[in-house]
């Protein structure tokens, strides 16, 4: 029976999972791969151990589906954006790869800011660069690795690595070739956004652009034998994982926001017209003639995962135990906070914020009779504020009435609705537990002609959702305590540098 593999490669693990082309999941896969920190601001991975690591994830995947390896009928990829990571002329990794979560370019985005180059790369590229795009990374590499710079042959994505290892096939998709280096207007690559960089001289490295569900190439008899994958296997060019889970979750056109609540605060919306405004990236959709809006900052659900690994130990290990999730452990304590009034507010910056490098996570309003529930409350509200800085600037360039919600938060119905009340507009959540890999197998069942195109999901959308309306005395208190939250950042403001300041002191003798 007719299947296909989505693969989604995160920045801790990569699953591959097999579906049936109704949409079912067959079986999914996991393994982690290795995340190095060699300094300060640095993160990265090696790009042959997540070749190897995704490998053996689908042999697994096959091995748990109980179909044969030549019913997938195509196969694509989707994984964290952004970061880079870079071949030589003979394919080979040139060095580890650099994840999204990497900030060593920060001081390379300080000077742009300053010398108005992030301001016409705005206007160029309709995106302000980050500390992680691959435009900073690469001018990074070249000030201070000139001898790595001199030896690159290809520059690319994760997907668009995992994608070479399957087929041998350089080359890339609309969505994330916008990530730094293409004209907002043609969408095309732009000689002007290379020289604005000074990175003119690595034109050659940037992987030929595809559509999303083209067929790139097909599955080498190597990565065959490494994966239990049939040679010749069709390979599609697949996308960028903010666009493919947006893309899976369901539904996702004009007038829709949609969130994906994972590490990062994903928040974004369809145009059939480019606009570009400091506060969001406007880069390449799926098809010509359609942009992804998205506003994003690192502060999100992981903000949520490491409070329960830091603090929460104890219930985990029994959850282990007992085979039970820490999730619905922790719940009546959560629901019971949520139930009663509270003071504490929390900001989830433990890992980077809206309002910059500098700004660090703090609980605020905590006093000895509040209890670990407000705590966790305050958590997840402060996740749900950090998401409605991003949606309220994606309301002033564009008109949605409606919301989606994906990642591993969304599952909880308590979470769902404090979203809605929060965003004061109904929330969508779809049972979809691999969103991603499955917005990249309806690029690989397009591709395959299986589908009439990536929008065209099979599945009763309708059936699988659940929609959580705002509650308006809910909605009025979760705005007044949404405005103490900005005014406390705002304040904030000017003393987070002297906070982080605090580390770089020495003591006196």
């Amino acid at each position: 029976m007719p299947s296909l593999l989505g693969i989604d490669s995160g920045l801790t693990v990569t699953k591959a999972v097999i579906f049936d082309i109704d949409g079912t999941q067959l079986a999914v896969a996991r393994r982690r791969v290795t995340q190095f920190m060699p300094k300060a601001h640095y993160v990265e991975r090696d790009m042959d151990e997540l070749w190897s690591a995704t490998a053996d994830a689908i042999r697994e995947a096959i091995t748990l589906s109980g179909r044969q390896a030549d019913d997938i009928q195509a196969i694509a990829a989707t994984a964290h954006g952004d970061g880079i990571y870079l071949a030589d002329k003979e394919h080979k990794p040139l060095g580890r790869a650099i994840l999204s979560l990497d900030s060593r370019a920060g001081p390379v985005v300080d000077r742009w800011q300053a010398d108005g180059v992030s301001d016409r790369s705005l206007a160029l590229t309709g995106q302000v660069p980050h500390v992680s795009a691959p435009s900073a990374l690469l001018a990074f590499i070249r000030e201070e690795e000139p001898e790595r710079f001199r030896r690159i042959g290809h520059a690319m994505s994760c997907k668009d690595w995992l994608t070479f290892c399957l087929s041998g096939i350089i080359g890339t998709d609309r969505t994330e070739a916008s990530t730094s280096f293409t004209d907002v207007q043609t969408q095309e690559y732009s000689e002007e956004a290379l020289r604005l960089f000074g990175l003119q001289d690595l034109a050659h490295a940037l992987p030929p652009m595809s559509q999303s569900d083209r067929i790139v190439g097909r599955v080498t008899r190597e990565a065959a034998e490494r994966t239990g994958l049939v040679e010749g296997t069709a390979v599609v060019a697949g996308l960028h994982d903010v666009m493919a889970s947006a893309l899976g979750a369901g539904r996702y056109a004009e007038g829709t926001v949609a969130l994906i609540a994972g590490t990062y605060s994903i928040n974004e919306t369809l145009s059939s017209e480019p606009r570009v405004d400091k506060r969001w990236f406007c880069r390449n959709g799926i098809t010509p003639g359609s942009w992804n809006n998205m506003s994003i900052s690192p502060a999100s659900s992981a903000n949520y995962e490491w409070f329960l690994e830091t603090l929460c130990g104890a219930e985990r290990a029994d959850g282990e135990a007992c085979g039970k999730s820490i999730h619905s452990l922790l719940a009546p304590e959560i629901e019971a906070a949520m139930e009663r009034p509270s003071t504490v507010l929390f900001h989830p910056f433990l890992f980077g914020s809206p309002y910059g490098a500098a700004a660090s996570a703090s609980f605020f309003g905590l006093g000895g009779w509040h209890d670990r529930g407000d705590m966790l409350r305050a958590v997840l509200e402060g996740i749900a504020f950090n998401h409605r800085i991003h949606v309220d600037a994606l309301r002033e360039g564009f008109a949605f009435d409606k919301a989606s919600l994906a990642g591993g938060v969304s599952r909880n119905p308590a979470v769902a609705q404090m979203f809605a009340d929060v965003l004061g507009m109904p929330v969508t959540v779809t049972e979809t537990d691999e969103a991603a890999a499955w917005g990249a197998a309806l690029c690989a069942g397009s591709g395959a002609g299986i589908y009439a195109d990536p929008r065209s999901d099979p599945r009763d959308i309708a059936s699988i959702a659940k929609t959580y309306r705002p509650d308006p005395t809910r909605s009025a208190d979760m705005d007044s305590r949404y405005r103490v939250f900005c005014e406390i950042a705002e304040t904030m403001a000017p003393l987070w540098p002297k906070i982080g300041a605090l580390a770089r002191e020495q003591p006196t003798n």
